[in-house]
């Protein structure tokens, strides 16, 4: 398989100089673990307090890693993103919310994030987080089966509706829609609802997608039961496959409430389980579609020279390769230009309300071994070739 990700001219074509410099300072800032806990905290207490500080936030780390303050915010960087041929995800980033109008106002802006995608090539997909749309709490009682009161089986009812009017409406503007995973506590609920549309809307091809996160050791066999019932009754599966975002979270509550932690035991296990999905669902590619959602470059070498192995075309509509805004250019760049789908999942939302977004990316830069230095090291060797050239 030939190397293509090492290309930093292609990578970083659509940085200016000072672009660059941005990026290259905050990935220098967000290496030192100290200085992202201290950051974060000072953040939060100005943002808590009301300091002016949002213009400062705006010009560093929110430009970088999010689109805009709203959905046509972002539309400049979609189009200049897909001159390219990297298309976007505008995913509305704003997390944590309890209250019904807030899930309401998250439904409006799923559907018109539909519309969008609906009017643009350059946006091929939509999202959304099952927690935008519903109380976490709701879901793990779900999940648990634990009986609920009258006015949550009402609450639980609006969920169901919610999720079910955004999926009809992807299904008659044929735009396929992601739906991310959260905490596994609270995943049983959604996996069975998102199954539930996966069976209504997904008849004759993928339109629903949900998310599977491989760190959990319990995902590959989720897959295989789920492609079981698909056989039987007929519907076709979509799933992003990601890595995992709540590790330390879901390790300290399995710690606190003393049962097995649903996570793998080691990086290397993760890696396995994520290849593993990968090539089942390659193997079963007829009746599945893959959004392989990776910022690891051996995996994604890995899914290409399955598509090779087989003799599926690069530009074959049901494998998409996906990375965030702000990360791992020379993947998305370098994908595109050798003829692959990629998309960038594109936040976008009030600066105040993107915060734990950013803080999670932040951290996970911090914490993920190899990611920053690579990010500096691809970063460092556009620079000094733009500077010799």
């Amino acid at each position: 398989m030939k190397k293509i990700f090492k290309n930093t001219e292609i990578a970083f074509a659509l940085k200016s100089d000072t672009e660059l410099d941005r990026a290259y300072f905050l990935f220098k800032m967000i290496s030192n673990q100290p200085l992202v806990r201290i950051g974060t905290a000072v953040t939060n207490f100005a943002l808590k307090v009301h300091l002016p500080v949002e213009k400062l936030i705006r010009a560093s780390v929110f430009d970088h890693f999010c689109g805009g303050v709203n959905e046509e915010d972002c539309l400049s960087v979609v189009d200049k993103m897909y001159t390219k041929g990297v298309s976007s995800v505008l995913d509305y980033s704003v997390e944590g919310k309890e209250e019904e109008d807030q899930f309401e106002a998250a439904l409006k802006m799923t559907l018109k994030t539909i519309d969008f995608a609906k009017e643009r090539e350059a946006i091929p997909f939509a999202v959304f987080k099952p927690t935008g749309l519903g109380r976490i709490d709701l879901y793990e009682k779900v999940g648990a089966k634990i009986e609920l009161t009258a006015s949550e089986k009402a609450e639980w009812e609006r969920v169901v509706a919610r999720f079910d009017l955004i999926c009809s409406e992807a299904y008659k503007k044929d735009v396929a829609l992601l739906i991310d995973a959260e905490e596994s506590w609270m995943q049983d609920a959604a996996d069975d609802l998102v199954a539930d549309m996966m069976r209504k809307y997904n008849k004759e091809k993928a339109i629903v997608y949900n998310t599977l996160q491989m760190y959990r050791w319990d995902r590959l066999d989720y897959l295989k039961k789920l492609h079981e019932q698909a056989k039987q009754e007929g519907f076709h599966i979509g799933m992003k496959i990601v890595r995992g975002a709540y590790m330390e979270k879901e390790n300290d509550k399995a710690a606190e409430k003393g049962y097995k932690s649903p996570i793998c035991p080691s990086k290397e296990a993760t890696d396995i389980n994520y290849d593993a999905a990968v090539l089942y669902m390659v193997e079963h590619i007829d009746s599945m579609a893959i959004f392989a959602g990776t910022h690891n470059e051996e995996s994604t070498y890995y899914l290409m020279q399955l598509m090779e192995e087989k003799g599926i075309r690069v530009d074959n509509q049901r494998i998409c390769f996906g990375q965030l805004y702000g990360m791992s250019d020379n993947i998305s760049y370098n994908l595109a230009y050798n003829g692959y789908k990629v998309a960038k999942y594109l936040p976008f939302g009030p600066v105040k309300d993107v915060m734990p977004y950013l803080i999670r990316r932040a951290e996970e830069n911090t914490s993920v071994a190899g990611q920053t230095s690579r990010e500096l090291k691809m970063l460092k060797k556009e620079r000094k070739r733009r500077k010799n050239a």
